[in-house]
Formats: C-alpha cells, sequence, structure tokens
C-alpha cells in the first residue's frame, strides 16, 4: 500500500480487511450491511456499526435531537437490510468543549426516543472529548436463518425494485423511520434475493449488489419513483435515502407493484456491467454515488 492513494471508500475497505482472521462461527464478515454470526438453531445474531461526524453527516445547527435519532436510525437501517430486528445498542460520543450537558443530554433525548420505538436496549458505550461532535452506535440483532437476506443473492432475470420515492435524503435524512417491517415483509412475501438500504445512491448501491452477486444490472431511469420537485437523474446517486433496494424473481412483479413497491430494472448476466438507461438510450450519471474519500 506504501505509496498508492487511499482509492476509493470501498477500495480502502477492501484492503484493510481482506486478510483479517474470521474464525468458524461467523458466517458473514466485512462487505455486507452487517457480520453475521451464527447463534440459535433457527437464528443468527446480526452486528453493525455507524461513526457519524459533524460538518459531514450533520451541521454544528442541527438540533441534537435529530443528531441522536440519526445515528441510532442508520445503524437500525443496515438490521432492516438484512430483514433482520434489532435488539441491542451501544452509544459512543465525542464531544466539543463547550457543549452542555443539556446539550448531550438532547443527543440521548432523540436517540432513546427511536430506540423506544424499535424497542431497542440501549445498553452501554462510551463518552469522551473530541475537537468536534462525533458520534457512533453499534446495534446487535437478530434474524431467522430463513430471513436473512444478502447483498449476494441477484441472480439473473430478477427484478430490481426500491421500497419508495427517492429524493427524500436531503430533507427527511434526519428524522427518517428505518424500513424494519417493510423489509421482512418484501423477504417474506416477495421472496426477495439481495437487498441494502440506499446509503450512497441506488446507482452506487446496487454496483455493491452486482459485485457480490457477480452480476449486471439495468436501471431504467424514468422507473425511478420520485418525490415531487427531484428529478430521476437526482434520485439515482442522492444519498442518504435508506429505502430499501432489493432484487425479487420476476414472477414477482405483480406482488412487488401491489405492495407499494417500484420496479427499476433487472439483473442482467455477469459480464454485463451496471448500465442506466432513460428512454432506452444509455445514460451517463454526473457521479456513480456518493463517496466519503471523492473530494
Amino acid at each position: 500500500m506504501a505509496g498508492s492513494g487511499i482509492g476509493s471508500e470501498f477500495e480502502l475497505i477492501g484492503r484493510l480487511t481482506r486478510r483479517l482472521p474470521l474464525g468458524v462461527d461467523v458466517l458473514v464478515g466485512p462487505g455486507d450491511d452487517c457480520a453475521v454470526m451464527r447463534y440459535r438453531r433457527n437464528e443468527y445474531l446480526l452486528w453493525t456499526t455507524d461513526l457519524l461526524f459533524e460538518g459531514v453527516h450533520f451541521t454544528r445547527e442541527t438540533p441534537p435531537e435529530s443528531i441522536g435519532w440519526k445515528a441510532l436510525a442508520v445503524s437500525i437501517s443496515d438490521i432492516a437490510a438484512m430483514a433482520g430486528r434489532p435488539h441491542y445498542c451501544l452509544v459512543f460520543v465525542g464531544l466539543p468543549a463547550g457543549r452542555t450537558g443539556a446539550y448531550a443530554s438532547a443527543i440521548y433525548r432523540g436517540l432513546n426516543r427511536l430506540a423506544r420505538r424499535y424497542r431497542v436496549q440501549v445498553v452501554g458505550g462510551d463518552t469522551n472529548a473530541f475537537p468536534r461532535l462525533v458520534i457512533g452506535t453499534t446495534v446487535l440483532g437478530t434474524v431467522e436463518k430463513s430471513y436473512l437476506t444478502r447483498r449476494s443473492g441477484a441472480r439473473p432475470g430478477d427484478l430490481i425494485c426500491v421500497s419508495g420515492p427517492l429524493g427524500r435524503g436531503p430533507k427527511s435524512h434526519l428524522s427518517f423511520l428505518p424500513r424494519v417491517s417493510e423489509a421482512r415483509r418484501i423477504r417474506r412475501e416477495l421472496k426477495a434475493t439481495a437487498m441494502i438500504d440506499i446509503s450512497d445512491g441506488m446507482l452506487g448501491d446496487f454496483t455493491r449488489i452486482s459485485e457480490e452477486s457477480r452480476v449486471g444490472g439495468i436501471i431504467r431511469l424514468e422507473e425511478i419513483p420520485v418525490v415531487p420537485g427531484t428529478a430521476p437523474g437526482e434520485a439515482l446517486v442522492s444519498g442518504e435515502e435508506f429505502e430499501l433496494l432489493f432484487t425479487i424473481p420476476a414472477s414477482q412483479a405483480g406482488a412487488a407493484r401491489r405492495s407499494g413497491c417500484f420496479v427499476v430494472g433487472e439483473v442482467l448476466p455477469a459480464g454485463r456491467g451496471v448500465r442506466v438507461t432513460a428512454n432506452g438510450r444509455p445514460y451517463r450519471p454526473r457521479h456513480p454515488g456518493y463517496d466519503h474519500f471523492r473530494k
């Protein structure tokens, strides 16, 4: 690695985790929304963590209650992306000098409000001083073996779907509700073969599915559901949407539409790449999606 650049966020993660030792109890390590560990006869453990920074994921002016809410919501959303249920949470806060105890209490007030809604127990964590506000959460959950949905299960001929309209990211990323019950219904009723939550943009996140599943795909821009005032090209790469992006067998197309989900493309065989079209013509997005290391 000496002399080489960091590269993209996911290239860096790949280099750092490639040789990590994993025991026989680890079913899924780095590279999916959660780590998956063997647990009970019919269940797996799910484990995920997220880190949010002032100036990147929220601003100095963001209400502290919203910061606490979002910090827990992003980790619950990872559990949802694997069709699991969240149970326990650890919280880590780096608090700048000058922020009051009332400010810190407000962060936890927002976090606890969401925790109660999803029946998540906050069981510990750590607090320290830091030059700017940093908050992290680690969430432990479970999933039935029959429900576990990874990024690696998409198959050629599957349909690419999204759980709801896109374009809310900048407007609602501080107050969104993780799609836990929706994900479980999608797995149970629509037979989802792969799933991810849209945190880095639909195009970038489907690329993660295509890489893990070793398939290609085509996304049709005109089929992307958007909120009023959002262009489909913007929704294609908008980060922090936290809707579910998933693949289903083609036979489930009608059921998907009846359930309020949207079909936006189809999975192609390996070697075909990930392509975007607009009314049948090739479309080039302005960028592939959000990347923490892209200037």
